[in-house]
């Protein structure tokens, strides 16, 4: 498969969610999105960013070489020679390690925001209750 095929689907469902008035990946400034956090292994990085489930958030991680262009212009690439590959799987251990503990966080912080909800409506009698 080439680099056509794989784009065209990109395109038909960017040009499916402006139809139906969605936000595309281009079309949210790079400013505004911050990511949780980034791994680092000298030019090897894994950016893990925080996404909106239907349910609850997850994370995902987008692994990435950083390099220098001819005019000095740091840039990334998802491409990786033999020599980075033991170093991208360090990486990708480290940022798996960081989303376990992430998401460990969000289920505390989830689960203890349930627990005081419930706990002060406990504590609240209903209309029926303490009558």
């Amino acid at each position: 498969m080439n680099d056509q095929q794989l784009q065209a689907p990109l395109e038909e469902q960017t040009q499916q969610a402006q139809n139906q008035g969605q936000s595309t990946p281009a079309q949210v400034p790079a400013q505004n999105r911050q990511p949780e956090d980034t791994v680092r292994d000298v030019n090897i990085k894994a950016t893990i960013w925080r996404r909106e489930g239907q349910k609850q958030d997850f994370f995902t991680t987008d692994l990435a070489k950083t390099y220098r262009d001819k005019d000095g212009v740091l840039k990334d690439t998802h491409n990786f020679n033999k020599d980075d590959l033991l170093r991208v799987a360090e990486i990708a251990r480290r940022a798996h390690n960081r989303v376990s503990e992430l998401s460990r966080l969000e289920f505390m912080k989830r689960r203890d925001n349930g627990q005081s909800r419930s706990q002060s409506q406990a504590r609240q009698p209903g209309p029926n209750k303490g009558r």
